[in-house]
């Protein structure tokens, strides 16, 4: 092990936006056994689900339909 490095010629990471974020969120327990069970039968964890689900929703610039009534 060297006692110092060069990291003049270091590049930032490329994968970095790629992270995932840790987050607190209240889900109401109805959704989240909905997608308990959609794993079940798919194989995929249910985080990972609700994470592509979301991920759709943004990508296709999604909306809520909310009627204030």
């Amino acid at each position: 092990m060297n006692k110092e490095y060069d990291f003049s010629q270091s590049i930032k990471n490329p994968y970095i936006k790629k992270l995932k974020k840790q987050i607190s969120i209240r889900i109401e327990n109805d959704t989240v056994e909905y997608f308990k069970e959609l794993a079940s039968k798919t194989g995929i964890p249910y985080q990972n689900l609700m994470n592509m689900f979301l991920r759709e929703c943004a990508e296709k610039n999604m909306k809520p339909n909310i009627n204030w009534q």
